[in-house]
């Protein structure tokens, strides 16, 4: 990435481990979350000093998978977000290029980009529920392809005036051009999961790899290749962090991540950054989202 991007500076920028929060920060998955709610607990998320509030892209809801994300629009809703917060890091986790027209991507996520500040970092995926591709009229078995021609179509409508491109989404002859470009020039882009792609591929087309989380020895294993493809390409991954009132107890595995006292994350945390994670989206259910945030920043990320 040769343009600066002050969010991928902000959670790549340095040497030690930086630490993000997933929307919606009040847990609420499956139904539209308080806005205002939101919004504040945002901001504190940005005083306690986490380093970046990821968004989730769900163009449509499905009960059987029982996750909504945040519900709003992603771009609508980190528009809202950047006017609620100042320094901290926007991004995508991830938007699902074979259901967007990469145009219209290009042009939104400039958009944001601009009135972030250039705070915007990018996660893009192929999607993972099934009745989507039939609503959108997508054929899920070129989700591959459509994923790669999507990111060409990205980097080259945010770096040319008036591009020439061609693909399954369209063409572009040079008399039409994408405004407005993204504020440092380019947007990053964080491939997410395998994306339909092999690891060699993502090492030289993304500006970093954001994975789901692994077990310890697996993601080991990933972290070997992933360096060996991408050298010091940064890697991002996604955790869930219960944390018991009790800050000895043993870890107990829950859906992406652990439930586990505080001393636990510690040493938790301390291990990803020694086997060269560069950067964690946490999740902190509760009935208290203020109180989880707080603790978690305290008793934990203060002291990794």
């Amino acid at each position: 990435m040769a343009q600066f991007n002050a969010g991928y500076d902000r959670l790549f920028g340095g040497d030690g481990l930086t630490v993000g929060v997933g929307f919606p920060l009040t847990d609420a998955s499956e139904s539209r979350p308080d806005v205002d709610r939101e919004m504040t607990l945002a901001s504190h998320a940005e005083s306690l000093g986490f380093d970046a509030l990821w968004a989730r892209d769900v163009p449509l809801y499905w009960p059987r998978f029982g996750d909504a994300g945040q519900t709003f629009d992603t771009w609508s809703w980190l528009s809202y977000a950047a006017a609620h917060t100042d320094d901290v890091a926007l991004g995508t986790a991830s938007v699902v290029l074979p259901l967007r027209h990469p145009l219209h991507v290009a042009k939104s996520a400039a958009s944001v980009d601009r009135l972030a500040d250039g705070r915007l970092v990018l996660g893009v995926a192929t999607g993972d529920r099934d009745p989507e591709y039939p609503a959108f009229g997508v054929d899920p078995d070129e989700r591959g392809v459509l994923f790669r021609e999507s990111v060409d179509l990205l980097r080259t409508a945010w770096r040319d005036e008036f591009p020439t491109a061609e693909g399954r989404w369209g063409s572009l002859d040079g008399d039409l051009d994408v405004v407005p470009k993204p504020a440092g020039g380019t947007i990053p882009l964080l491939p997410t999961g395998n994306a339909r792609q092999s690891v060699e591929w993502i090492a030289d087309h993304g500006d970093g790899w954001l994975f789901y989380h692994l077990p310890t020895d697996t993601l080991a294993s990933y972290l070997d290749d992933w360096r060996a493809a991408a050298g010091e390409k940064p890697y991002a991954m996604v955790v869930r962090t219960h944390l018991t009132d009790d800050p000895t107890a043993d870890p107990e595995p829950v859906h992406q991540g652990y439930r586990a006292g505080s001393e636990w994350f510690v040493e938790y945390f301390r291990d990803l950054a020694s086997v060269g994670v560069d950067h964690v989206v946490v999740s902190t259910p509760g009935e208290d989202p203020d109180r989880e945030l707080t603790r978690l920043a305290e008793d934990v990320l203060s002291r990794v």
